[in-house]
């Protein structure tokens, strides 16, 4: 708490309060050492998280360190783990000695992994297999868990008679109502909740319950399965706190534009404030290639009515697994999401790392400004594109705006 205080700029009891009544976690599993302090909640700078991982059809650890590597570099406040294909503890282990953010991961990927290549069907793993694999994550020390505990017998009864464009697109909502339907058994996250629990207080792991119900088109935004699934999160929202377990809440999706601060609202009101993690939203269904746009204009409107915590989205999003440029892509995306909508909210520093950037600029200072930059390397390589004879960028050469005022004029510039 108080390394999350010195990030924020905020004093230790701020932060203690908001950890105490839920609106705040602080992600750090006890066996992840090297992990650096985050906050996210309420009043805080908006995080981001990255997601890497292998897949069933490209497996290489080195790739994955190298993805993590970036993240970091660029910005992201967390890192999630989605490995399907590989050792899988091999993977999670090296990824957590690697990161010095924390780790996140989807327990249920494993076991339905296994369950595959055990039994040849995903739908015939068991709950003991599934809450092993939780157990070995929290061990391992991962810092929070995706745990789809709101896909319920009832939210599969709402989302038959809802009927959707996309159905479900939640890989661990997918796996657990297929072995739901085949087991005909509720879902074992909700029903033995106490249990997850147990684990999540021992090693001080924070619950992020998914959603997966969340919509995958435009169409299917807002509608009776998802909302229902929010519910019963907030109420599981509330055993969790009642038990000293940290959690967040996990959100939409692909979401039209207008409906999104309401979709943020809904889940604020229902959950009691605890801290809102979202994917992007995506605002458009057609913008493949450039989902980390349709990603950033969502979630620059979800965080600045309230949403805590963006999921960035790459261009690959729909497309392939992303590579290592994906990651940079996607990263510096929902940063600059996350820092819009960190002036709309008011967060301590934001509007002021904007007016010094404005400083710079109006004193044509290009080394202040790629150090204020969220990719300093990117505008060095931009201001070095073109030649230019004097301290103007290329763009308008002699006739810079700023500089015509400046010494033509004969306005001075304070502090440059």
């Amino acid at each position: 708490m108080e390394e999350v205080a010195r990030l924020e700029g905020l004093d230790v009891e701020t932060i203690c309060r908001g950890v105490a009544s839920g609106v705040i976690v602080i992600p750090a599993n006890i066996n992840h050492r090297r992990a650096q302090a985050r906050g996210i909640g309420k009043g805080l700078s908006t995080k981001v998280n990255a997601n890497i991982g292998t897949s069933s059809d490209y497996i290489n650890l080195d790739t994955e360190l190298n993805k993590l590597d970036i993240a970091i570099k660029y910005g992201a406040d967390a890192v999630m783990d989605l490995s399907t294909g590989g050792d899988l503890s091999y993977i999670r282990k090296a990824i957590l000695e690697r990161s010095r953010v924390p780790i996140g991961t989807v327990p249920i990927y494993q076991a339905g992994v296994e369950a595959l290549a055990q039994h040849g069907a995903i739908v015939k793993m068991t709950s003991d297999a599934l809450f092993n694999s939780i157990s070995d994550h929290c061990r391992d020390g991962v810092d929070f868990i995706t745990v789809h505990c709101g896909v319920t017998q009832r939210v599969i009864s709402l989302l038959k008679q809802q009927g959707r464009v996309a159905d479900v697109v939640s890989r661990g909502g997918a796996f657990l109502m297929g072995w739901m339907l085949y087991n005909q058994s509720e879902n074992p996250l909700y029903d033995q909740f106490d249990c997850l629990l147990d684990i999540a207080r021992e090693y001080d792991v924070t619950l992020s319950l998914g959603d997966g119900l969340r919509p995958g088109s435009l169409s299917d935004a807002t509608d009776r399965a998802q909302i229902e699934e929010l519910v019963t999160l907030g109420e599981l929202v509330q055993r969790s706190r009642e038990a000293g377990v940290q959690v967040m809440v996990e959100g939409p999706g692909h979401v039209p534009l207008n409906q999104i601060e309401a979709n943020v609202l809904i889940q604020k009101r229902l959950c009691q404030d605890a801290p809102f993690y979202v994917l992007g939203p995506l605002v458009t269904d057609i913008a493949a290639g450039y989902d980390h746009i349709t990603g950033a204009i969502g979630g620059a409107i979800a965080a600045a009515a309230g949403a805590d915590f963006l999921c960035y989205v790459t261009p690959a999003e729909h497309l392939s697994l992303p590579d290592p440029e994906d990651v940079r892509q996607g990263v510096i995306a929902s940063r600059i999401a996350a820092h819009a909508a960190d002036i709309a909210k008011g967060v301590k520093g934001a509007a002021e790392h904007d007016q010094q950037m404005s400083q710079a600029r109006k004193c044509l200072d290009w080394q202040e400004q790629a150090r204020l930059s969220l990719d300093p390397e990117r505008v060095q390589q931009g201001r070095t594109r073109h030649q230019t004879s004097g301290k103007a960028c290329s763009m308008c050469g002699q006739f810079c705006a700023m500089q015509l005022v400046s010494e033509q004029l004969g306005v001075s510039v304070p502090n440059c």
